[in-house]
């Protein structure tokens, strides 16, 4: 008993009923895919509007990326100008400097 906490706490190895179950789990998913595909592929009408559909659902979340960004743009710059004149030189230095320090990470990452 012990020896299986350990296991799992230090190399997440879970008991094999929930292995056995999550595989299943997967094949039933990946036969209802098949299903899924070949009424898809039977069908080139539903076929084009899905992939219109998928289009038209990437361009709405890219457009939403977008306007969440815009915001948080125009709540830095309200709150930019919230802040005391004596106090916007430093701050603006300070965030210029985190700026290029995450920056940096992002770009050592790829």
């Amino acid at each position: 008993m012990v020896m299986d906490s350990l296991l799992k706490k230090t190399i997440g190895v879970s008991n094999t009923e929930d292995l056995v179950l999550e595989a299943m789990q997967d094949l039933v998913k990946d036969e209802i895919k098949k299903y899924i595909r070949q009424k898809i592929d039977e069908n080139p009408e539903i076929k084009r509007e899905m992939k219109e559909a998928i289009a038209e659902f990437i361009d709405a979340k890219m457009r939403e990326t977008y306007a969440v960004v815009k915001m948080a743009k125009c709540a830095a710059e309200l709150g930019f100008q919230m802040v005391p004149p004596e106090m916007r030189e430093k701050l603006g230095k300070d965030v210029a400097q985190l700026l290029e320090k995450e920056m940096s990470q992002v770009f050592e990452k790829m």
